[in-house]
């Protein structure tokens, strides 16, 4: 299949190109501003579909609106009429072209230039009043408030917030990018990001978000902030998880990088990871040859082990018994141990080089109560009688 993608170097383009170029049965054509003109004709000439996606959304003059989007509309459709061509055109307007300003009336005309293309000739034609688009790739301090607080929270830069109680509608551009190309049969999502009237041109991406502006500041402040409270934002969110997405794509180079707190003593070292409230805790140890750390238990919390280098020996014993489980474990095994409540235990590393283990807990370590107790594994003598 043959395709042309205008604007194909804008945010929506640059993610719609990528995700158009991993297939095998597609050959792209990519056009954008500062293309030669007959690129534009040759890919008009031989494409099954086009997506329309260039067009002008910021200028200091109204009438770059007029030429950029109605003008460039219609020289796509007489140049598609003169070779007498008819493919599919999904095209990127705006949810603005119900409005009456420049840029809203510019897209409006060129929804209806494409509907009267499409009266004339049959082509199938699917208009995409798009919301306010966030995610990678997406230019900063321009015309995006996502991008901007994005770049700049990440940076200690200023925002600037008219008013906190404002309210933004936006979609996300791989959902964008995925409502198009299923709109043109190449994508059979699930589940789907595109809906559309049998009897309409007029074609709905989803899902979508509504946030208030100041919602959204704290929000990717706690981003920022969560490596230093290791709390990990509630991915069971759809917004949050592809809002995180977008955050982490602002950060460069040694910004991706950072270090954990970390406790050490005459045993080894520690270090908390990651921190839910609905997933609890995950911290990672280094432990000396011959240290056992433990020789506690919990009423409620439970645990999970997991050696990723050396030989450990975990015991467990029944607080209100004597009989000790002793099970051998070494960072080849890939073996996880559950700790469950009411067991004294502990790790000892029997191997001649540092242990390290990860230890996940089902809750975050809460200092007024820790639901830990000191208890030796092994008994004394005098303990057991």
């Amino acid at each position: 299949m043959k395709i042309l993608v205008t604007g194909a170097q804008g945010f929506v383009g640059k993610n719609l190109v990528v995700m158009l170029k991993r297939r095998f049965d597609v050959d792209v054509v990519e056009y954008d501003v500062d293309s030669r003109e007959s690129l534009l004709f040759d890919g008009l000439m031989a494409a099954d579909v086009v997506f329309h996606l260039a067009g002008v959304n910021r200028t200091d003059e109204p009438k770059d609106f007029a030429a950029g989007n109605t003008g460039f509309t219609q020289i796509i459709c007489d140049r598609l009429w003169s070779l007498g061509r008819k493919p599919m055109i999904i095209f990127s307007s705006s949810i603005q072209a119900a409005l009456d300003n420049p840029y809203g009336i510019s897209k409006r005309r060129a929804e209806e230039t494409l509907l009267n293309f499409y009266e004339q000739t049959g082509a199938q034609v699917v208009i995409f009043r798009i919301k306010n688009v966030f995610g990678k790739w997406c230019r900063p301090n321009y015309n995006s408030v996502v991008a901007t607080f994005c770049h700049n929270i990440a940076r200690d830069l200023p925002i600037s917030i008219s008013n906190r109680a404002n309210e933004v509608d936006l979609v996300y551009v791989d959902d964008v990018c995925e409502a198009m190309i299923e709109a043109a049969g190449l994508l059979s999502a699930s589940p789907s990001h595109f809906a559309s009237a049998t009897d309409s041109a007029y074609a709905e991406i989803a899902p979508s978000f509504k946030i208030t502006l100041g919602n959204l500041v704290d929000i990717i402040h706690s981003f920022k902030e969560s490596r230093s409270s290791l709390q990990v934002p509630p991915f069971d969110d759809p917004f949050i998880t592809r809002l995180y997405a977008t955050y982490l794509s602002y950060l460069e180079g040694n910004d991706l990088i950072y270090d954990l707190d970390i406790k050490a003593d005459s045993r080894g070292s520690l270090a908390e990871f990651l921190k839910s409230p609905s997933l609890g805790q995950i911290f990672i140890s280094r432990t000396k040859p011959g240290i056992t750390r433990g020789n506690h238990y919990h009423h409620t919390k439970t645990e999970k082990f997991f050696v990723v280098q050396g030989t450990a020996l975990i015991r467990f014993r029944n607080i209100l018994g004597n009989d000790i489980i002793e099970q051998a474990v070494s960072g080849s095994d890939f073996r996880v141990v559950d700790i469950p409540p009411g067991y004294a235990h502990s790790i000892e590393n029997i191997g001649n080089e540092e242990l390290v283990t990860i230890f996940w807990a089902d809750e975050i370590y809460d200092p007024t109560r820790p639901d830990t107790f000191y208890e030796e594994v092994v008994k004394t003598t005098e303990e057991k009688s």
